[in-house]
């Protein structure tokens, strides 16, 4: 298998936006994932996003483009940036989890690079994931 892109970023919903709008986004990045070979989590806790988002190079620094210019959400911030061998995530183009515990996420907002990245994954497992 060919080298893999991974980021994991963070954002704020942007105040001008209600929570609904999180179902738009979801929808409309798991049929452009797919099509990019791009997989990931999302994660939303009422205000905060992290997603931890894996593909080709070229994909990746794409949809970061994106996600940067997208106005539904601001304050992105990527965390953690590295090349992975294989996927973390093979079940799915964008599994979306909402955190029922508002500190988690803030947690990991305040962390950088491979702390962040630690911090996320130890947290995966208590999510109910969609996907």
């Amino acid at each position: 298998m060919s080298e893999l892109h991974e980021i994991l970023y963070c954002s704020v919903l942007s105040p001008s936006e209600p929570p609904l709008v999180v179902g738009q986004i979801v929808g409309q990045a798991r049929a452009r994932n797919a099509e990019h070979g791009i997989t990931g989590l999302l994660v939303f806790d009422g205000s905060r996003f992290c997603h931890h988002l894996e593909g080709p190079s070229h994909a990746v620094d794409m949809l970061m483009k994106r996600i940067a210019d997208d106005r539904r959400h601001e304050d992105v911030r990527v965390l953690y940036s590295g090349h992975r061998q294989e996927r973390r995530y093979k079940r799915f183009d964008l599994g979306f989890a909402q955190s029922e515990d508002p500190d988690d996420m803030a947690g990991v907002h305040e962390l950088e690079g491979t702390q962040a990245l630690e911090r996320f994954l130890v947290l995966r497992p208590g999510f109910d994931i969609n996907g």
